[in-house]
C-alpha cells in the first residue's frame, strides 16, 4: 500500500474540513473587521469544496497570513534567522577545514548547523531525530563503505583484467578514459551537493513570501551551479592535494576507478534522496582503490585524521550555528 492517500480519502477530508468551515464564522466579516483581504482568497476559500487538499490548505494559509500578519511574521522571521545561523555554522566549519587541507562534508555541516540553529531556538523536540538517523547518521556511515567497496573491487578488476598489459599503455588509455570519469564525477557531485544549496535557497525564499511554491526558480539552479564550479576551481587545490597525494599517490587508472565508483555511489543515493557526502564518497573510494594494491599503499594517518574531522562536523557546525544564532538575537536581528 502505498504512503499517498486514497482519492476517496482526501476527497473525505476535503468535504469534512468545508463542512468546518461552514459551519463556523471564519469567513464571516466580523471576523475580520477593519482587515483587508484579497478578494481570489476569499473566493478560493468560499470554494473550498471543489479545491484539492494541497490547494485548500495554501489557501486557508494564506487567509490567515493576511488576518494574522504579526503572529504569521515573527514565525517567518525566526524561521529565516534560524536558517541563516545554520548556514553560517556550516561556512565557518567548511573554511577551518578548507584552511588545513582536511575534506569534510559540507552537506553534513549544513545539516549540522542547521539542527544547532534549531536546537538554540525551540529545543531538542525542534530536529526531527528520526530523519537525522535515517536520512543522516546512517548514509554518513554507508556512504563512504560503498565507496570502499565498490573502488576496492573495480580497482581489483582492472588489475586482474589488465595484468598482462604494458603499464604505459594502461596509463595512457586512462588518461584519456578519465575525462569521461571526472565529468561523470562532476555531474553526480552537482546532482548531489547542488540540491542542498538550491533546497536551503528556496526553502528561504518561500518563507519569506518572495516565491509562492516551494518550486526551485531556474536562477537559484544557475547561481548554486555558478558558485559549486567557481569555489571548486578558485578554492578546491588544497583539498584536491590531499585526495591526490596524501592518501595515496594517483596514477589514472586509480583516479578512473575512484571517480567511477564514486559516481555510481552518487547516482543511486541521489536517486533515492540521501544527504550523502560527495567529500565521504570519493575518499572511501580512493581508500578501497588504494587497499586493492595493497593495505600500506594508504596512508591511514591521513585517514584517521579525515574521519575525525567527519565525526566531528556535525556538533561542531552545530554549536558554531547555535553561537551565530545567539550573536544575531543580540545585535537585535531577532527582533
Amino acid at each position: 500500500m502505498g504512503d499517498s492517500p486514497s482519492p476517496e480519502l482526501q476527497a473525505a477530508v476535503v468535504a469534512d474540513l468545508n463542512r468546518i468551515i461552514t459551519q463556523t464564522d471564519l469567513y464571516t466579516a466580523e471576523r475580520f473587521a477593519g482587515i483587508s483581504l484579497k478578494a481570489k482568497t476569499v473566493a478560493k476559500a468560499k470554494n473550498s469544496s471543489k479545491l484539492k487538499p494541497e490547494e485548500l490548505a495554501n489557501s486557508n494559509r494564506a487567509l490567515l497570513e493576511q488576518a494574522y500578519p504579526q503572529e504569521l511574521g515573527s514565525n517567518q522571521h525566526a524561521f529565516q534567522l534560524v536558517i541563516l545561523a545554520g548556514i553560517l555554522g556550516a561556512i565557518v566549519w567548511n573554511l577551518i577545514t578548507w584552511k588545513y587541507g582536511i575534506p569534510s562534508s559540507s552537506s553534513h555541516a549544513l545539516i549540522g548547523g542547521l539542527c544547532g540553529a534549531a536546537i538554540i531556538h525551540g529545543g531538542l523536540p525542534s530536529v526531527l531525530w528520526n530523519g537525522i538517523v535515517h536520512k543522516v547518521l546512517i548514509p554518513l556511515v554507508g556512504s563512504p563503505a560503498m565507496g570502499f567497496i565498490l573502488g576496492f573491487l573495480l580497482m581489483g578488476g582492472i588489475f586482474k583484467t589488465l595484468a598482462h598489459v604494458h603499464p604505459g599503455r594502461v596509463s595512457a588509455s586512462f588518461r584519456n578514459l578519465q575525462i569521461v570519469s571526472a565529468a561523470a564525477m562532476a555531474f553526480t557531485h552537482g546532482l548531489n551537493d547542488a540540491q542542498k544549496s538550491m533546497g536551503i535557497i528556496t526553502m528561504a525564499l518561500v518563507s519569506a513570501r518572495m516565491i509562492p511554491e516551494p518550486v526551485v526558480p531556474l536562477w537559484v539552479v544557475l547561481s548554486c551551479a555558478a558558485a559549486m564550479a567557481l569555489g571548486t576551481s578558485v578554492g578546491g587545490w588544497r583539498i584536491i592535494k590531499t585526495m591526490g597525494h596524501k592518501i595515496i599517490r594517483l596514477e589514472p587508472v586509480h583516479g578512473f576507478a575512484a571517480e567511477t565508483s564514486s559516481a555510481i555511489v552518487l547516482f543511486v543515493t541521489s536517486h533515492f534522496g540521501m544527504p550523502v557526502s560527495t567529500t565521504h564518497v570519493i575518499s572511501g573510494s580512493i581508500f578501497g582503490v588504494g587497499s586493492s594494491k595493497r593495505l600500506s599503499a594508504v596512508r591511514w594517518g591521513v585517514a584517521q585524521s579525515m574521519v575525525m574531522a567527519w565525526v566531528l562536523t556535525l556538533p561542531a557546525a552545530g554549536l558554531v550555528a547555535a553561537l551565530s544564532y545567539e550573536l544575531l538575537m543580540l545585535v537585535g536581528l531577532g527582533k
